[in-house]
């Protein structure tokens, strides 16, 4: 393991990927503080600048991003009340009440302190997980990938917010959008409607500019210019320290947060948002004065902050040793491994040990390097908020368009995105998650290749399944999840 992590920083400590490194975790940290922004539709943007790179490089910049934002999101929600990404929304509660008390500078360092603690933490997991998880999953066949991916599939409809049924529907069009070009297996044509440039199926590039680079432009176009009341960060990093009292009471939420958020990242579906919720509701149930969260209790900003970061680091390991995303920015992050030829799964760290490594210690250097941004540099990233909404939307759109043209050169990649875009502003509006189609949509061709191989194996008799209690095990938990998803009303995160 320590020989892996070596030859990890002997990957990353070039001139290049040290430096994508930087980038991904400055861009992270400003795509937080912008409100509404979202890391995946800024991963979506940068997808097609990631094709000109090699892989690794490519998912060091894409996977510093994701990890960046929970940062960036921090900064906002404590001057401004304003969730710059949604696993920052409990942070607003009682980050902004300890700006408005005079607290704001300790209310941002323990929040960069304890987001540092458990993003170390997360890759640590991620380090002595990943192998075992891996050899484990060597010995899966076509059954047991194929019930995999649809017990993936189903916890992701559960933990969706727009509800199981919603989700559900999302990723059959997901799945869908997976199946059209040639058929795996006998290389005809299907749903490419006679138009030539389908035959190939659709790229990534441009379905992912335009569900969410394109939509959230329409979002800017049609939404208001507003100005809201940014409270001063300190001046001087002592400003950020906090006191012993405030430390006193951090630790142990911390310490919760970061095991919490490791454990929630793991699930598909899971991931930041989720774990910061229920982060916030264990530290409130657990303190001896509830009656003070949501009034500047500094427990509601250490835990979910903590937890955040952990359940991003945790969502790697599916992605990397299973190949299942756990939420929409981890599987357009999959979407960019497969584009540049790596198939994630329990052989990466065999066959790409080079990627798999540099990931883990661009990771290490990523936590670093946020810690000294987040502090020091606060007011600068504020300043980004100043950017008007018409310069910002003008920026979406060119990229968007010269991103899905450079990908394939092609007119009519640049008609898909136009047309998912839109799909993708009807869809939010009418209140679905664009991260179940996506997640189909990447895992479609896996478990359809799966579930042909193994039917084909067993001369097309279904109940060849229940002599694989592996595979059979994933599908009773995919048809329970999924049935009381839709029988059992949830009740929202309690805040």
């Amino acid at each position: 393991m320590m020989d892996g992590l070596i030859q990890g920083f002997g990957v990353l400590l070039t001139a290049q990927n040290l430096g994508l490194c930087v980038l991904g975790a400055v861009l992270g940290t400003l795509v937080g503080v912008l409100p509404g922004l979202g890391p995946a539709t800024t991963i979506a943007l940068l997808l097609p600048i990631s094709l000109k790179l090699d892989p690794t490089g490519a998912i060091i910049l894409l996977a510093g991003i994701y990890y960046g934002v929970a940062y960036g999101g921090t900064i906002t929600s404590v001057l401004m009340r304003i969730p710059g990404e949604a696993s920052s929304v409990v942070t607003c509660l009682d980050g902004h009440a300890m700006a408005r008390n005079g607290r704001a500078g300790a209310a941002l360092g323990i929040a960069a302190i304890g987001s540092f603690i458990a993003g170390t933490f997360g890759i640590l997991g991620v380090m002595l997980l990943s192998p075992p998880l891996a050899e484990l999953v060597i010995a899966f066949g076509p059954w047991e990938y194929a019930a995999l991916m649809l017990a993936g599939l189903s916890l992701i409809a559960f933990f969706a917010a727009s509800g199981v049924a919603k989700a559900a529907l999302m990723a059959l069009f997901g799945l869908f959008l997976g199946l059209v070009g040639l058929d795996p297996i006998n290389g005809a044509p299907r749903f490419t409607f006679g138009i030539p440039a389908l035959v190939d199926g659709i790229s990534i590039a441009p379905l992912a500019l335009g569900l969410f680079g394109l939509s959230e432009l329409l979002f800017l176009a049609l939404g208001k210019e507003q100005r809201p009341e940014i409270l001063r960060p300190p001046s001087t990093l002592l400003g950020f320290m906090p006191n012993r009292e405030e430390w006193r009471r951090s630790a142990m939420p911390i310490a919760r947060g970061s095991v919490l958020g490791f454990l929630i990242g793991l699930l598909p579906g899971g991931g930041a948002v989720l774990a910061s919720f229920l982060s916030y509701g264990v530290e409130k149930r657990l303190s001896k004065h509830p009656e003070q969260f949501g009034k500047g209790a500094i427990e509601g900003v250490a835990g979910p902050e903590s937890a955040n970061n952990s359940g991003t680091a945790g969502a790697f390991i599916p992605l990397l040793t299973l190949g299942i995303p756990a939420n929409a920015v981890t599987a357009l992050l999959l979407g960019a491994l497969l584009v540049h030829g790596v198939q994630p799964g329990p052989m990466i760290m065999e066959r790409q040990p080079e990627l798999y490594w540099g990931v883990i210690a661009s990771m290490y250097m990523g936590n670093v390097v946020l810690l000294i941004l987040n502090l020091p540099f606060v007011g600068l990233f504020v300043r980004a908020l100043e950017v008007p909404r018409r310069f910002m939307a003008t920026a979406i759109l060119l990229v968007c368009v010269i991103g899905t043209w450079s990908t394939g050169l092609n007119a009519f990649d640049v008609l898909l995105a136009v047309i998912f875009g839109l799909l993708g502003f009807v869809l939010r509006r009418g209140g679905f998650d664009l991260g179940p189609l996506v997640l189909a949509y990447v895992l479609g061709p896996t478990l359809e290749r799966s579930l042909r191989q193994a039917l084909l194996i067993a001369d097309g008799d279904l109940t060849e399944i229940v002599n694989h209690p592996i595979a059979l095990g994933f599908l009773v938990v995919a048809v329970l999840v999924l049935l009381s998803g839709l029988l059992v009303r949830r009740r929202p995160a309690v805040v």
